[in-house]
């Protein structure tokens, strides 16, 4: 048994010590067959190989009891801890963003170990009592409040406020949030997921919260301080779920969700002390168990009346399709015409009946009947992309999409670009990383689907976070960048980067800045 960790270092290496233990148990369940596992990389090295020995991302998938999308999440999980922790060596100091990558990839082992029963590795990090269960549940509270604050601080005009969520989510959706809510406040009957997307799209991200969140060095886990939330807040919601449910967080799961509590807070306190919010997180964790546990019986009352909140956090506002109403007199004319129609195909089918009675031959006999050769049948079509998607089992969706490319598979990514499906730059990402220039390439020849507004900012900030990281300018990315961001504003921000870098380099010429100035200097050459 592994000591009970409790400084963060200790704690780091006993997620190291996890995750190499369950390393060996899930490839040998592949047929990889190790005594030791080594770094992360290894691992991420080792699952590519069991990939080539079952002949594809969907046989490993069937042998951990997952589908695409999770087994593409659980990959890129461990392909971002790799990126952040390359090496480590007993003792050395860490960063919090390598305690919340290792903590995120031992939440991932729990969930893989309980969707297939055979892997036994242990994940015990601490303890799990009722004491920490209920501080957890006081962090989750302050996480939800500090949303629901900050929105209500953004749009103090209730009505107005009503307004806006009638077009970004229609009308029926706040009626049925008002009903849940409590004296009339809209925010409180809504449910986290829809909470944390007012906050962490991009438009109200830049408008309302960016001034808050930008001013603190936290929430730089991902490219972007607003990406980087996103993602946080959606790992909340799924221990929300776990809390409402009264299932117990695991260990991993607490020590995670402080670490998400205090990035995710920790800037608001600060902009509270400063003055420039009036949403005190600190306040909210201020609270006495049977007030804890009346919230959460109105949060699962509310989550029960919404039906849950399965469904992962978007990253931006979709406004529903609107229909225009129709007027009396539109009616009364679809009406006629619907009419009018009915009665012209019933005179069609009267005359062209007529004409068949008198012109078909006369009957011949009927021993010749039988010698009669039968007209040809028609050609059965050929099943459509969507219907070749569906008898394979993977539905039409984004989320199918993304796991094909994040896999590089492109037969079924060539089927949705065949379907039509329109696709975005931020999908590649995990792709360019890989190198998987067959998918990629397939996506490019179909670039007039690409249809994510403004993406070079992200692309560009992802390029660079890689390239900094030790990855190269491939040719592939070349293609990309010429393909989407040679538009005049990206190339004058990428000038502006550079002069940045140039400056940072001259007033402090070290390695990491001159590594800088080189990188934003080749993204510069490629697109100007």
């Amino acid at each position: 048994m592994h000591a009970v960790p409790h400084q963060p270092i200790e704690q780091f290496e006993h997620c190291l010590g996890i995750i190499r233990q369950a390393a060996v148990e899930i490839l040998l369940l592949l047929n990889v067959h190790s005594a030791e596992a080594k770094d992360p990389r290894w691992f991420l090295e080792q699952l590519e190989q069991a990939r080539l020995n079952l002949g594809g991302w969907g046989n490993v998938a069937r042998r951990l009891n997952l589908n695409d999308a999770e087994l593409s999440d659980f990959t890129l999980q461990l392909r971002h801890l790799q990126q952040v922790v390359p090496v480590y060596d007993r003792g050395q100091p860490i960063s919090d963003n390598q305690r919340i990558a290792a903590l995120r990839f031992v939440v991932a082992l729990e969930s893989v170990r309980h969707r297939q029963p055979l892997l036994k590795y242990s994940s015990t990090l601490g303890e799990e009592g009722g004491d920490r269960q209920e501080q957890a549940q006081r962090q989750m509270r302050a996480i939800s409040l500090t949303l629901k604050g900050l929105i209500s601080q953004a749009q103090p005009d209730t009505t107005r406020l009503h307004n806006d969520l009638k077009l970004q989510f229609g009308a029926s959706s706040v009626r049925r949030w008002l009903a849940n809510s409590e004296a009339g406040d809209v925010l409180s009957g809504m449910r986290f997921s829809d909470l944390s997307l007012l906050v962490v799209d991009k438009k109200a991200f830049a408008r309302y919260y960016s001034s808050i969140f930008n001013s603190a060095a936290s929430l730089t886990f991902l490219a972007e301080q607003r990406v980087t939330l996103h993602a946080f807040l959606d790992d909340c919601r799924a221990m929300r779920n776990a809390i409402i449910a009264g299932r117990p967080l695991t260990a991993a799961e607490m020590a995670l969700l402080g670490n998400y509590q205090q990035q995710i807070t920790g800037p608001v306190q600060r902009a509270f002390e400063q003055g420039r919010t009036s949403v005190n997180p600190a306040s909210f964790m201020a609270v006495d168990s049977s007030e804890l546990g009346q919230f959460w019986e109105t949060a699962r009352a509310k989550d029960s009346a919404l039906g849950g909140d399965s469904l992962a956090v978007r990253e931006s506002i979709e406004p529903p399709q609107r229909r225009e109403k129709r007027s009396p007199e539109d009616r009364d004319q679809l009406i006629s015409s619907v009419l009018w129609g009915v009665v012209g195909v019933f005179v069609l089918a009267m005359a062209f009946g007529g004409i068949w009675l008198f012109s078909d031959p006369a009957p011949r006999n009927q021993a010749n009947v039988g010698f009669r050769e039968s007209p040809d049948a028609p050609e059965r079509e050929l099943p459509s992309p969507r219907e070749k998607l569906a008898n394979l089992g993977i539905s039409w969706d984004v989320n199918s999409l993304r796991a094909a490319i994040d896999r590089n598979d492109t037969n079924v990514t060539s089927l949705f670009m065949q379907g039509g499906m329109t696709w975005q730059l931020a999908w590649t990402e995990q792709a360019q990383s890989a190198k998987y220039d067959e998918v990629l390439e397939l996506l490019l020849r179909y670039k007039l689907q690409m249809d994510e507004p403004k993406p070079c900012r992200r692309f560009i900030n992802t390029l660079s976070h890689s390239m900094n990281n030790g990855e190269s300018m491939t040719a592939v990315r070349r293609s990309y960048l010429k393909a989407f961001c040679t538009t005049p504003a990206v190339v004058e921000r990428q000038r502006i980067s550079v002069a940045q870098a140039q400056r940072r380099a001259e007033a402090q010429p070290d390695a990491q800045n001159q590594k800088a100035l080189s990188v934003q200097s080749a993204i510069y050459e490629v697109i100007r």
